[in-house]
């Protein structure tokens, strides 16, 4: 996840680019879980507390200003 989102919090992105960095998520999530249901998808990610990255980067984009 840190190569994913590094420097990007110094780059103006749009809806577009933020959703497809989520996509990506979403699609190592079900990889990684072994499923296609986002609901588990979903709850896997808040159990281990791994957020989407549009939320990182938003956190991340605080700090950087």
């Amino acid at each position: 996840m840190p190569v994913l989102l590094y420097g990007l919090e110094a780059c103006p992105l749009n809806k577009a680019a933020v959703n497809s960095l989520d996509f990506v998520v979403k699609r190592f999530s079900m990889k990684l879980f072994k499923t296609n249901n986002i609901d588990i998808v979903r709850n896997c990610r808040k159990k281990f507390a791994f957020k989407l990255s549009s939320v990182l980067l938003a956190h991340r984009s605080e700090h950087f200003s």
